[in-house]
């Protein structure tokens, strides 16, 4: 199993104020299940940032999917960020689309026929228990139910990193079991998995995930993912 992430003493610093993230260094397996634990402002948030490509490092070294993302063109970044799907805290969704649409939208970038979107979408809104709000509009929708359109949005495409910042917080403890078992069968489906969570519930459920700790900018190991990384650096 080959690496698809890699961080080499990465630093990140916003304007001219003290680093967010200091010295990080890790390496993520493709295929593997990862959590992100730490305190609010430890710099969890910052790290999936230069995860998905949404803030480029400071310093160090971020490789994805085997390049240097830190030099990428511009050009290029958008079909490498269709390539990692995103949960966000603050959902981002297009108040103007249905729920529905909004679901169905990675595929429409990615060029998928219209024919072939209808089935997936629908069984995605299924599976997070939303059959019944298909034309329902972001504004029309609970918090809960504007996550678990988040969610049905960024796995649909089935990325080959999935990203998510806290995607139980808005949904009920069955739900949240219910969306970690969509996130374990994507898992199973080789994509890479990095959830970054307070619920230590949700961390027990999968055994076989590792675990990575953020404390004041800096990465500390609990699972020695950073001395032996799986696959090898």
């Amino acid at each position: 199993m080959g690496n698809i992430v890699h961080f080499e003493n990465v630093g990140l610093r916003y304007g001219t104020g003290p680093e967010t993230l200091s010295d990080v260094s890790f390496t993520l397996a493709t295929g593997g299940f990862y959590f992100l634990t730490g305190a609010s402002g430890a710099g969890k948030t910052s790290l999936l940032k230069l995860l998905y490509l949404a803030q480029r490092p400071t310093r160090g070294a971020v490789r994805l999917f085997g390049e240097d993302a830190g030099s990428l063109p511009r050009a290029r970044l958008p079909g490498f960020r269709r390539r990692i799907g995103v949960v966000f805290q603050d959902f981002r969704l297009l108040p103007q689309l249905s729920a529905y649409d909004n679901v169905a939208l990675p595929l429409r970038v990615a060029g998928v026929r219209e024919s072939e979107i209808e089935a997936p979408v629908m069984e995605m809104l299924a599976w997070v228990g939303l059959s019944a709000r298909v034309t329902a509009k972001p504004p029309t929708l609970s918090g809960g139910e504007q996550q678990r359109i988040a969610i049905a949005r960024a796995v649909i495409a089935r990325p080959e990193i999935l990203v998510a910042d806290e995607p139980t917080g808005n949904v009920d403890p069955d739900m949240a079991d219910r969306l970690l078992h969509l996130f374990e069968a994507l898992n199973r489906l080789g994509t890479t998995i990095v959830v970054a969570t307070h619920d230590l519930h949700l961390i027990g459920r999968i055994p076989h995930a590792q675990l990575m700790r953020v404390e004041k900018g800096k990465l500390v190991d609990p699972s020695g993912l950073l001395r032996h990384p799986p696959g090898g650096a």
